[in-house]
């Protein structure tokens, strides 16, 4: 891991970032004194052991005395941990424990007739259903895809509507997503390790913010003294 960085500038919110490492303890510290602060396979802060890093992935800068992050076209996002509830569009993808999911909207069903010689394809019934939760495996291959059957579906460890019993890191009861007139919330139910939905181009951090980049989870601290 290699660390370098621009000269200082005058900012009153000096921020800085944790490497949270695999047993949730702190790791190294990078602290963001620059104006802009690239993070990837090249730039300031360099992640050369983690596959899932784009070359240039990510910059953190300040805009008007805020941290901002940018995703800079990464392959695989820039994530956030939500605190409680956030609207969520349809095509975003979120994480749970060590699952990614992609909230889909459902078109009605549709009918298409019975064969030539009027015998009718057999298969699960269809209920109605205002959208699905999509797990996404690596390469980008669908694995379980769960349609909602009423308005709200959790995702969990066990005893909710969408189960992963083999995941540590997934709460029992984990997140949910609801539908309410076309519009869609996820709620991280008090996760331990907390729900993670994808950035679109950027957005300004807090103190206290967790992010994703690869593989590699990052605290935000902001020094306002």
């Amino acid at each position: 891991m290699h660390i370098n960085y621009f000269g200082d500038m005058q900012n009153p919110h000096k921020a800085k970032l944790i490497l949270i490492r695999g047993e949730g303890m702190d790791g190294l510290s990078f602290h963001l004194k620059a104006e802009q602060h690239i993070v990837g396979r090249e730039g300031q802060l360099i992640f050369p052991d983690d596959p899932f890093v784009s070359r240039r992935h990510a910059n953190f800068f300040y805009r008007s005395h805020k941290l901002v992050v940018r995703d800079e076209g990464s392959l695989n996002g820039v994530y956030i941990r939500i605190r409680g509830a956030v609207p969520i569009m349809p095509g975003a993808t979120f994480l749970a424990g060590e699952q990614l999911f992609r909230l889909e909207t459902v078109s009605a069903p549709t009918d298409d007739g019975p064969a030539p010689d009027a015998t009718v394809f057999y298969a699960s019934p269809r209920r109605p259903s205002k959208f699905r939760i999509c797990q996404l495996f690596r390469g980008g291959a669908v694995g379980i895809t769960v349609q909602a059957t009423t308005s709200s579906l959790v995702i969990g460890r066990d005893g909710a509507d969408l189960n992963f019993p083999e995941d540590l890191f997934m709460s029992g009861e984990h997140c949910r997503i609801d539908e309410n007139g076309g519009r869609y919330t996820l709620t991280d139910l008090e996760s331990r390790n907390g729900t993670y939905v994808r950035i679109v181009d950027e957005r300004e951090l807090e103190h206290g913010d967790y992010v994703f980049i690869g593989r590699k989870l990052l605290r935000v601290e902001v020094n306002t003294n």
